[in-house]
């Protein structure tokens, strides 16, 4: 063989060494986009879970914060990246569910730009009180809003919100009238109940347990649909008010167009790590508990929950221009 060809042999074998470590996927660090700061509940999920797929994969899974516009900035860029696998949206339901009924241009649509890959969580909400607040119990708290001659304040992390929209489930499901505080953060609300401006708020357990621990906030009702790990002794708000309860829900998504095959690698990537006792265990500790879900049952469940809380949005009133 004449030496002239050497240098095309050697970059063609170069080539298939590139593309087929190119068609390993993941080859490169993953991306987790968070539509929401540092501190809160998805912004916890999201690092227990990326550090672990860094372990188990051997590969970087980075998260990003990109809080703004109720999440729907986040949202919109995973919606328009590269389907590929590497950006991918680790959301909580509200932004997927909730914001295409809140907002009138949301910038995506929740079921035609995503690819569903996995639940991977769900978070406890609990109505919390300052301390020194007389009613103990969510029955206390009802009579004690019936007997007031002005209607009781509660703060959310903002309008339309999952923790305002359980505020106002509250309200209709207890035929009372709590008056709703929005605040941009819900680190503000919960500085306002410890203090004393208002009394009530509806929050995350991620973001409220620590309080409650101390005994710098009292746990009036939990808002799921069963109780939490992180709280065992607290009752639902269902327990007193038949029916109630909803449990907020976190997953992955990927872009529309995502191949198939990536998708279900994906999937079975946060199995494995969903699986691991640690993982369980630090998901707990932050009022969080694993919920599997695989593409399918995904899917299913956005199209399910889209038009039951779009009429939650509704009976609230709660808009977003």
């Amino acid at each position: 063989m004449s030496l002239r060809w050497l240098p095309a042999l050697f970059g063609l074998a170069m080539f298939a060494v590139s593309a087929s470590a190119e068609d390993k996927y993941p080859s490169r660090p993953v991306t987790f986009i968070v539509p929401q700061a540092t501190g809160g509940a998805n912004d916890a999920i999201a690092r227990v879970i990326a550090q672990k797929l860094s372990v188990v994969m051997n590969r970087q899974f980075l998260v990003d914060n990109r809080p703004g516009a109720g999440g729907n900035i986040a949202t919109a860029l995973v919606a328009k990246a590269r389907p590929d696998g590497y950006t991918l949206l680790l959301t909580a339901n509200s932004m997927l569910v909730i914001n295409p009924a809140l907002y009138r241009s949301p910038g995506f649509d929740p079921v035609k730009d995503f690819e569903p890959v996995s639940l991977v969580a769900t978070a406890g909400f609990v109505i919390a009180a300052n301390p020194a607040f007389p009613p103990n119990s969510i029955k206390e708290l009802i009579a004690a809003a019936k007997a007031s001659p002005e209607p009781l304040l509660y703060g959310s992390a903002g309008v339309g919100t999952i923790n305002h929209l359980l505020g106002e489930m509250f309200n209709k499901a207890a035929g009372i009238r709590l008056a709703h505080v929005p605040y941009k953060a819900a680190t503000t609300a919960v500085a306002d109940v410890m203090s004393g401006q208002i009394p009530l708020a509806v929050l995350s357990v991620p973001v409220s347990l620590g309080m409650v621990q101390a005994g710098k906030l009292k746990v009036l009702g939990v808002a799921n649909e069963r109780r939490i790990a992180a709280l065992p002794d607290a009752p639902t708000i269902g327990e007193t008010v038949k029916g109630f309860g909803a449990t907020p829900w976190y997953g992955v998504v990927a872009p529309a167009g995502t191949p198939k095959a990536i998708v279900d690698q994906l999937h079975a990537m946060l199995q494995q790590v969903l699986d691991a006792k640690d993982v369980q265990e630090k998901l707990v500790a932050l009022g969080c508990e694993v919920r599997k879900g695989g593409p399918a049952q995904f899917s299913a469940l956005i199209r399910d929950d889209l038009p039951k809380w779009a009429k939650v949005v509704a009976e609230s009133g709660a808009t977003v221009e």
